[in-house]
């Protein structure tokens, strides 16, 4: 017998190129079947409704209470539909143990961390008081770096780095460069976060290899990822034929909607829509990645190409082929969603407003197979 069926809905997996109107079925925290007529002890109907692989945010900030960026992973996962949380650097080498221990080993949603390269983390990132942590290189220490890695290796995805001129101010480029060497005797990918200049986009793109991930990938002007003529910038073009992922994490700073409508015209998706949520975004404008995955579709991304970049292309770029799909035998993880038409008044980062038609609302969640939340 299943331990739980979902009767009925709109099935997305782009994983397995499926988009069908089909029950699925789950037991022993698998997915079990899907097809149609299924039964199961816990049956619920989700007509109308879209189920998608369990939603994957590769841009979070969930360290709560050890950071003062921090949200707190259940609320959000509880409203927006999110079941693998990828923290994107909060603790350093100095409370990466805490996170872990407090936050990570007792928390119901998955979250998979980043290590920041700076020891002490984003240690100063609040509405009154913002300090970027690479602005003193007294702060950091490749040694702990490793050290702290190697100690967590069976957690760690891979190292982060913040620059410009708010993460890292007079330090420029020497941040990236020491996280660049630190990924490379660990071997792991890096992820790398630039604001406003300097160091300059160009700086920072052709230093990024295979595998690394670019995050605030669709920022506007300035080290915006397009020309003012529309075509992408030469170095994002190389970036992107050498492997390097691009994200797109929205944030409070880092979205523009003027950048993506120039970037899909170009023909350039992101890799990876995520919603950078901390403790000033998860306010307004990103909120949560429903929200940013809903602008998209707003933009004209069609829906199985939005689900694509929150599931099966997150997966890949943490190098978890077992996330971000409902095939036979898989986690037994879902998202249950709404897609609801109306107006809605969107902003980005700079405060452009989009009034779009779709919105995309949780409706619940599957986690180990059974139904964990309705929204």
């Amino acid at each position: 017998m299943n331990d739980l069926v979902l009767k009925g809905g709109r099935i997305v997996d782009p994983a397995q190129g499926l988009d069908t109107v089909a029950d699925i079925a789950f037991a022993d925290g698998k997915v079990a079947a899907i097809g149609q007529g299924l039964s199961g002890q816990d049956v619920r109907d989700v007509a109308g409704k879209i189920v998608t692989p369990g939603l994957i945010d590769l841009h979070t900030h969930v360290y709560w209470g050890g950071t003062s960026l921090g949200v707190e992973a259940e609320l959000l996962a509880r409203s927006g539909g999110v079941t693998t949380f990828v923290d994107a650097g909060s603790a350093g080498p100095g409370n990466f143990h805490g996170f872990r221990r407090h936050v990570i080993e007792p928390s119901p949603v998955r979250i998979l961390p980043y290590l920041n390269v700076a020891f002490p983390g984003i240690f100063a990132f609040s509405k009154t008081v913002m300090v970027g942590e690479n602005a003193d290189m007294r702060l950091i220490d490749p040694r702990e770096a490793v050290r702290v890695a190697r100690e967590h290796k069976d957690l760690v995805l891979g190292i982060k780095v913040r620059v410009g001129r708010s993460a890292s101010g007079d330090s420029g480029i020497q941040p990236l460069d020491i996280a660049l060497d630190v990924a490379e005797d660990l071997g792991l990918p890096l992820m790398a976060h630039l604001d406003a200049p300097p160091p300059s986009r160009r700086e920072v793109v052709d230093r990024l290899r295979p595998g690394d991930i670019l995050t605030h990938c669709f920022r506007p002007f300035p080290n915006a990822p397009i020309r003012p003529d529309g075509k992408v910038r030469e170095e994002i073009l190389a970036a992107r034929a050498r492997g390097v992922i691009f994200d797109i994490g929205h944030g409070g700073g880092s979205f523009g909607f003027g950048t993506t409508r120039g970037m899909l015209a170009a023909g350039f998706l992101p890799d990876v829509i995520s919603s950078d949520v901390h403790v000033i975004s998860i306010e307004g404008p990103a909120f949560d990645l429903l929200t940013t995955m809903s602008k998209f579709l707003c933009l004209g991304v069609d829906l199985p190409t939005v689900i694509k970049l929150a599931t099966v292309n997150a997966a890949a770029a943490i190098k978890r082929p077992d996330l971000g799909t409902l095939k036979v035998g898989s986690i037994g993880e879902a998202t249950v969603v709404s897609e609801t038409t109306g107006s809605f008044d969107y902003a980005d980062s700079i405060g452009e407003q989009l009034i779009g038609t779709k919105r995309l609302v949780s409706a619940g969640v599957v986690l180990a197979g059974r139904w964990w939340h309705p929204a």
